[in-house]
C-alpha cells in the first residue's frame, strides 16, 4: 500500500442543470497517474430519515409512490434537508410528525450513509426515535402530491428485517436503518451517537 494518498483536485467545474432538490456538475479533476478526467455527477441537498421505534418493538413504515422507479416503496419517514437554519434532528422530527403523526421523546443517531457516491453526493442522517407520542388530530399535517395516498403501518422491527431480506423493502436508507436500528437494539442501544454529532459531508 502506498503511504500517501493522491490529492483529487477540482481545476474546473461547470453546472449543467439546477433545480430546488438537486444540481448536476461536471468536474475536471487530478489523476493519481497524471492529467486530469471529468466527473458528472448529482449535488444533492441531503435528508434525514427516521426508525420510529414503539415500546412494542414495532418500527412505522410508509409506503409512497417513487416515479423514478415508477412503483410504491416501503421507506422510513424522511424528508429533506431543505429548511435553512434547522439542525437535523429537527428536521427529523418534523419529518416524523408530518409524515407518521408521531412525535419522539427521544431521538439518536443511528446511521450516516451516501446513498450512491458513484453519482452523487447525497447523504442521509437516519435517526432512532423512540417514546414516540400522537400528534394532536387537529394540528397534524395536510399531505399532498404523492403524501396524499401515503400508507403508514407499524411492523414489528424483526419483520421489517425479513421485509428487506425478502427484497419487500429496497429503499435504501430503510433498509440501512432497519438493519442499524435491530443491531441496536440488540446491543442496548449503547452504540447511538448524540443527535448533534458531525454529519461526514
Amino acid at each position: 500500500m502506498s503511504g500517501v494518498a493522491h490529492r483529487y483536485e477540482v481545476t474546473a467545474r461547470r453546472e449543467v442543470w439546477s433545480g430546488r432538490i438537486f444540481s448536476v456538475v461536471s468536474d475536471d479533476v487530478t489523476m493519481p497517474g497524471g492529467g486530469s478526467a471529468a466527473r458528472d455527477y448529482v449535488r444533492h441537498v441531503g435528508a434525514v430519515a427516521v426508525v420510529a421505534l414503539d415500546d412494542a418493538g414495532q418500527v412505522v413504515l410508509v409506503r409512497q409512490y417513487r416515479h423514478p422507479v415508477g412503483r410504491h416503496l416501503w421507506e422510513l419517514p424522511a424528508g429533506l434537508m431543505d429548511v435553512g437554519g434547522e439542525d437535523l434532528a429537527t428536521a427529523a422530527a418534523r419529518e416524523l410528525a408530518e409524515e407518521a403523526d408521531l412525535t419522539a421523546g427521544r431521538i439518536d443517531v443511528l446511521v450516516d450513509m451516501h446513498t450512491s457516491p458513484g453519482f452523487s453526493d447525497e447523504v442521509i442522517r437516519v435517526f432512532l426515535a423512540r417514546d414516540l407520542a400522537e400528534v394532536p388530530a387537529g394540528q397534524r399535517h395536510d399531505r399532498r402530491d404523492e403524501e396524499a395516498d401515503m400508507q403508514v403501518v407499524r411492523v414489528d422491527l424483526d419483520e421489517a428485517v425479513r421485509m428487506v431480506l425478502a427484497g419487500e423493502i429496497t429503499n435504501a436508507a430503510c433498509v440501512a436503518g432497519l438493519f442499524a436500528a435491530a443491531r441496536a437494539r440488540d446491543g442496548g442501544f449503547a452504540e447511538l451517537r448524540d443527535p448533534r454529532a458531525p454529519l461526514p459531508r
